[in-house]
């Protein structure tokens, strides 16, 4: 038996050992969950995923938001026997995959962040500690927002999921409305999923859904007026369900496995995507009625975050903006040619509220050199409360209005559970918050009768935050922005491609001033009019001003989004809340799917 035992020991793969998991459970268990996570079923989602992440900006290849679910589905949807399906955990992992296989790559340039904290000014490598808090980061959000992607896998599989031998074995309207039934319930877990991701994650992370993929479609887009950003994220899903629907019908029926060759779910797929060019095309060939313009000089500073920190280009950076004001803003033969200078985000080296009456002095003097108002960020703080703000002065700084920012960003203006680990271990990072705004009134521009909706950095991903400021009558987007957190990396591209969905949802004009980054003029149809650009480089990354108009419309059009917001998102999730709680109510008790 010691023998034996010994034996055991140094051969534990001979035929002497007893099965591992009387052996040693924990191996077993250890052993099992390493299969699991380095399954080569995760392989062909995980693929997906990164093909998706090339429909963005950096590529921009639009082709892939089509066809990036197909390998998900394959996985996810087996064609051949639904036996073979995954559900449960599996499926949650498949889902969880096809997140991180997108995300990781998507968000690269989160990782500056913690960079710049430490001094970078390029990607020249700062050390590990930077580096290993950057790529923690980027991980660390891509694991949060993944989790989305494995709760419509979760539920694609359990409740979505259509049955081969029904597709191709069944009559063609059976076959035909079972397969759009399923597809409607995929494509709408991932609408209400998208929409959970952009108001759950502490205060909301709603960028790069499947509908802003589309940024550059100027057709499709411009449904957002109805249905949101958030809504546009059905079409891609619904049709690629519809197509596999119809790839399983054909390989079945090759097989021999049925005999319904309907394609009467993808011809109906297609038509709605018909409907949804048709609209586009209706709203751009739509007259132009009645405008306002607004006659807007936009400031990019590009003064790197190091120099703001250190104050080493403070009274540089006051005379840039004196002096490109004056520029612009300067009555010439008793007439001022500009109704409006914007500078962006954190514009001024020292907050206001810091030195109230040089600040004072300084706008005094520039805002007498002409008739026009000025809009800037900066930070407002007294005993109670801390705000990043924006304000517009006309003719003096007293003469101000103040809009208090709502939408924080966590990790970047606030802490989350500040006083719990591990969140707690980032105060030296962040050791204080600020406080969100209360309010969301428009900005009231005196000449001409304009009204402002204020949003400052990430607001303008917002569209929730946004449509609260919508009002009857004349009223431009403006965008006041500091992208110096990220350098030059594709981060500018993205807000961008984000943000002009505002301009489509609401129907109203936006500009954006931005310290560094894209300076630019957007028309109602989400078209970019002008930018500041190099003229040698195309690159946007550059110290400068963008003097244009903004063509406002007069009558101010409350699209339905504008009145009521995500209602499309929401009814989704409430459909596939009531086909769970149906199909859970259906099955036998006791009886597992």
């Amino acid at each position: 038996m010691r023998f034996s035992r010994r034996l055991i020991k140094y051969f534990p793969h001979s035929s002497l050992a007893p099965p591992l998991a009387l052996n040693n459970p924990r191996a077993t268990v250890r052993r099992t969950m390493i299969r699991r996570i380095f399954s080569p079923r995760l392989l062909p989602p995980l693929l997906g995923g990164v093909l998706l992440s090339f429909a963005y900006p950096g590529w921009d290849i639009q082709a892939a938001v089509w066809i990036w679910l197909f390998p998900v589905l394959w996985v996810l949807w087996p064609v051949n026997d639904m036996a073979q399906a995954p559900a449960g955990r599996r499926a949650f992992a498949i889902g969880m995959a096809a997140g991180l296989g997108f995300w990781i790559p998507n968000l690269t340039w989160l990782r500056h962040s913690s960079r710049v904290i430490s001094g970078a000014l390029d990607d020249t490598w700062i050390g590990w500690g930077p580096e290993l808090l950057g790529a923690g980061a980027v991980f660390g959000l891509a694991l949060v927002c993944s989790l989305y992607w494995g709760l419509w896998a979760w539920f694609s599989a359990r409740f979505a999921r259509p049955d081969p031998a029904v597709l191709a074995g069944a009559s063609w309207q059976s076959s035909t409305w079972h397969s759009l039934s399923r597809a409607f319930l995929a494509a709408a877990a991932w609408t209400g999923c998208e929409w959970l991701r952009g108001t759950t994650l502490f205060n909301g992370f709603g960028w790069n859904g499947l509908g802003v993929a589309l940024h550059e479609n100027r057709v499709l887009i411009q449904a957002a007026d109805i249905i949101g950003v958030t809504g546009l994220s059905y079409l891609p899903v619904f049709i690629a369900c519809t197509a596999w629907n119809t790839l399983t019908r054909v390989v079945r029926v090759y097989q021999g496995a049925g005999s319904c060759r309907s394609r009467l779910d993808f011809t109906l797929a297609m038509l709605l995507l018909l409907g949804a060019a048709g609209y586009g095309i209706q709203r751009l060939g739509q007259p132009k009625g009645e405008t306002v313009t607004v006659r807007a000089v936009l400031v990019q500073p590009n003064v790197a975050q190091v120099d703001a920190w250190t104050g080493r280009v403070d009274e540089q950076t006051y005379s840039r903006l004196h002096d490109f004001t004056r520029l612009y803003g300067e009555a010439r033969d008793g007439v001022t040619h500009t109704d409006l200078v914007i500078w962006p985000e954190s514009a001024l080296p020292r907050h206001f509220s810091e030195d109230a009456e040089g600040h004072a002095a300084f706008f005094d003097s520039l805002l007498k050199a002409g008739d026009f108002s000025l809009l800037t960020g900066t930070e407002m703080h007294d005993e109670q409360s801390s705000h990043v703000s924006a304000l517009l002065m006309r003719g003096s700084a007293a003469n101000r209005q103040q809009y208090d920012k709502v939408h924080l960003v966590p990790f970047g203006e606030y802490l989350p559970f500040r006083t719990i680990p591990p969140f707690s271990w980032l105060r030296g990072v962040l050791p204080g918050d600020f406080d969100p705004g209360v309010k969301t009134e428009p900005l009231r521009l005196e000449k001409p009768a304009v009204e402002i909706i204020p949003l400052i950095c990430f607001e303008d991903t917002v569209g929730r935050l946004a449509r609260r400021f919508a009002r009857p009558g004349p009223q431009m987007i403006v965008n006041l922005t500091n992208d110096g957190w990220f350098l030059q990396s594709r981060e500018t591209a993205v807000h961008l491609a984000n943000a002009k969905f505002r301009a489509i949802e609401l129907r109203r004009p936006m500009v954006r001033a931005a310290n560094t980054g894209v300076t630019c003029f957007i028309d109602t149809l989400g078209r970019v009019t002008s930018r500041l650009t190099d003229p040698e480089t195309g690159g946007t990354f550059l110290e400068g001003c963008l003097p244009g108009e903004a063509h406002v419309p007069a009558q101010g059009e409350m699209t339905f989004y504008a009145r009521h917001g995500d209602a499309f998102s929401i009814l989704m999730l409430l459909a596939c809340a009531a086909a769970a709680g149906i199909e859970r109510w259906r099955s036998p008790r006791g009886v597992k799917k």
